[in-house]
């Protein structure tokens, strides 16, 4: 038992160490709030898992186009490309088969192809050629009676142009096949996504402890950014959005330069980590001023709707079941016309992707689909609450990955 102590106690030093360092560098100007320190610690090391099985992604996708009775299927979606593959570049293409699969690339990423997808069989464009002329001999050369696009993901032109050097082949669309695969994570999924939120939340720590009433918005917000990249992210899962005060009342808004948190009684700020090629996503209300009776009663409201709606998560649950769970709490106080957008949606190597928890969707929740939980009030001219969370569906419920911490007492900077 006293090894144990020792060994927590000097864990514990090295992260105060961390933080005073930190605090002395970062918040220099004297600040009037002092916050506590949840869960800060020196940036992560990138944690090892094992490789995906994209072999065995591969033949799942055969299974559901042979199930839509295609023969074959061109992947032009860049994040569906690295999900089959693990190939992390951009403007190449997969020409999947019942009988194989071949990668159409340029010379600019041979040599990252080789590292990262070695066992794929290639097909270099060479400089000088057009993309969609290059595509055209590869599928004339494969006698392609049937070809599935990703309609989505292509260009009318280009359609145009590749259907015009392809008279032998009739093309149709499978929308949807690969992420419909993308939907259920596998284990090296999951534990990306785990460290994906542990660095968002680590970074939200640091910006939380150097909050000062004459920071702005988009001081925070490139804050964020920078701290992100620090603990081990690649960027931001998409431009922190940081709203103070009647601000926050846009679901979407930007940061601007000249708004103060200080000019207001709170702040709304909705942040996300890319890292090992997936996202987070999580919103959380700072109070940076004296709490209100109306923040304390539409926080409260807001945040009950948000259990209500975890604790409906679970395989089998419908889509719409959820949403309305979290709905009907927000309609019940009186907000229902200030709930104006669905209450969640799948994130994986996108931020925003399949499924999606609104009212019109008859979908079930599967186990190992990580989905966000976000609903929200939004008062114009007063100001808006946001909670998010991002939730795993596992086998016998769910399990809500992120930990900031979201009660209202808990969110108060004094």
């Amino acid at each position: 038992m006293a090894a144990k102590n020792t060994k927590s106690h000097k864990e514990n030093t090295k992260a105060v160490s961390f933080l005073w360092f930190f605090v002395f560098f970062a918040a220099i100007p004297s600040s009037p709030w002092v916050v506590s320190i949840r869960g800060l610690t020196p940036p992560a090391r990138l944690e090892t898992s094992s490789m995906p099985d994209f072999e065995l992604r591969r033949d799942k996708l055969r299974k559901l186009l042979a199930k839509a009775k295609g023969n074959a299927l061109l992947v032009t979606n860049e994040f569906n490309v690295t999900y089959l593959t693990g190939f992390t570049g951009d403007s190449s293409y997969i020409l999947l088969k019942r009988d194989g699969e071949v990668l159409l690339t340029d010379m600019r990423y041979t040599t990252q192809l080789e590292e990262e997808c070695p066992d794929l069989k290639l097909e270099v464009r060479p400089p000088g050629t057009k993309m969609h002329e290059e595509l055209a001999k590869l599928i004339n050369s494969s006698r392609l009676a049937n070809l599935a696009i990703e309609a989505g993901s292509m260009t009318v032109s280009f359609f145009e142009k590749l259907k015009t050097l392809c008279k032998e082949t009739q093309f149709g669309t499978s929308e949807g096949l690969v992420e419909e695969l993308r939907e259920v994570k596998d284990s090296e999924e999951i534990a990306a996504i785990r460290y994906a939120i542990k660095v968002a939340q680590q970074a939200f720590a640091v910006i939380r402890s150097s909050l000062r009433p004459n920071r702005t918005e988009k001081e925070v917000g490139d804050e964020l950014e920078y701290q992100i990249r620090l603990f081990g992210g690649v960027f931001g899962s998409f431009p922190a959005i940081v709203g103070a005060g009647a601000r926050s009342a846009l679901p979407h808004g930007r940061p601007k330069e000249d708004a103060r948190l200080g000019d207001s009684e709170f702040v709304l700020i909705d942040w996300g980590a890319k890292a090992r090629l997936y996202c987070s996503d999580l919103t959380r209300v700072l109070v940076t001023g004296k709490l209100s009776p109306k923040l304390r009663n539409v926080y409260g409201v807001v945040l009950k709707a948000q259990l209500a709606a975890i604790d409906c998560i679970r395989p089998g649950a419908v889509l719409k079941d959820v949403d309305a769970a979290a709905r009907g709490t927000i309609e019940r106080a009186g907000f229902g016309k200030e709930f104006g957008h669905s209450l969640g949606h799948g994130i994986g190597l996108n931020v925003h992707e399949s499924p999606r928890m609104a009212s019109d969707q008859e979908g079930k929740l599967k186990a190992g689909m990580v989905v966000t939980v976000e609903p929200g009030i939004y008062l114009p001219g007063w100001g808006g609450v946001r909670i998010e969370d991002d939730v795993l569906v596992t086998r016998t419920g769910c399990e809500v990955l992120t930990s900031v911490p979201k009660e209202l007492e808990e969110c108060v900077i004094e």
